[in-house]
């Protein structure tokens, strides 16, 4: 495995200098909330959306990286998965070159096996790339759904700037969709050729019903994630999964999801963005100390 880890990050080189990032002032400054930890609405949705890919599925739900294993340590998935979309987002490249090393460092224990029904390697920069138009997705239509619509431009212009969620790591940059033209056809196609097993359903409704959490907490928020999740899911995502969806359902949501956005407007940007600036900042020390970032 790490002969073939190698020569695929050997084919895979990419450029060690990234735009100068905008910071999470000027993102807010820009697209106010776009960082907000209203994202944690639609978190569930991202993750089934990422795994929908069978290579990626398989991947996650035959891990054997427990460690970072959103059912087995919760805390540290989500606190890596945020780490790393603040680095992409608003690291410098020094940073990115570091993250990178760090998650490549646990991708090269991810890789199918003789047993397994689905070839995948973690290394792969077209799954990688899956997965980072999910973490691009994510941001705009959660953005659109909780705040407000962005006109076509304003998508463009956020869309040029989330480029480093897949170059961060294995992605070319010449992979990335060049525009949001090409974008919209390269995720509708990747729609279109989704598809969800048994095997992969299972681990993602355990994501669902919050079945990784304690009994108390599935009590409490159980049916409430199952709804977010499923109002956040693009309607063929959905309907894979068999969540139940209608009209009266829908209507719901859209007033649930704006009533967060609006209630989010109350508290200060630093609160808003905790989700984001807390992982930032645990990273830099942990970067600055030579402490594990991961």
């Amino acid at each position: 495995m790490n002969a073939q880890a190698t020569a695929i990050d050997k084919k895979t080189r990419l450029e060690h200098h990234w735009p100068e990032p905008l910071t999470a002032k000027q993102l807010d400054a820009k697209y106010p909330g776009i960082l907000d930890s209203t994202v944690f609405l639609s978190a569930g949705a991202n993750i089934i959306m990422q795994l929908s890919l069978p290579a990626v599925g398989h991947g996650v739900a035959e891990s054997r990286v427990t460690s970072g294993s959103v059912l087995h340590n919760p805390l540290k998935r989500t606190r890596t998965t945020f780490t790393y979309l603040a680095v992409a987002m608003m690291g410098t490249s020094e940073e990115k070159l570091a993250y990178r090393k760090a998650v490549n460092g646990a991708h090269k224990y991810v890789h199918s096996t003789d047993e397994s029904p689905v070839k995948y390697n973690a290394f792969d920069p077209e799954l990688q790339l899956w997965v980072a138009a999910c973490l691009y997705w994510g941001f705009v239509d959660t953005y659109q759904k909780v705040h407000r619509p962005l006109t076509r431009a304003e998508q463009e212009e956020f869309y040029q700037l989330a480029h480093p969620l897949g170059t961060t790591l294995q992605v070319r940059q010449e992979m990335w969709p060049k525009d949001l033209d090409a974008f919209e056809e390269y995720w509708q196609n990747g729609l279109d050729n989704l598809h969800i097993d048994e095997r992969v359903h299972e681990f993602l409704m355990i994501i669902v019903d919050l079945k990784f959490l304690s009994p108390i907490t599935q009590k409490l928020f159980g049916k409430f994630n199952r709804f977010v999740t499923s109002g956040f899911l693009p309607p063929e995502i959905r309907e894979a999964m068999n969540l139940e969806w209608n009209a009266d359902k829908q209507r719901k949501f859209d007033k649930t999801v704006r009533f967060f956005g609006k209630t989010m407007k109350f508290l200060p940007r630093p609160v808003r963005q905790a989700a984001y600036l807390l992982p930032l900042r645990d990273f830099r020390k942990r970067m600055a100390s030579g402490k594990p970032m991961i």
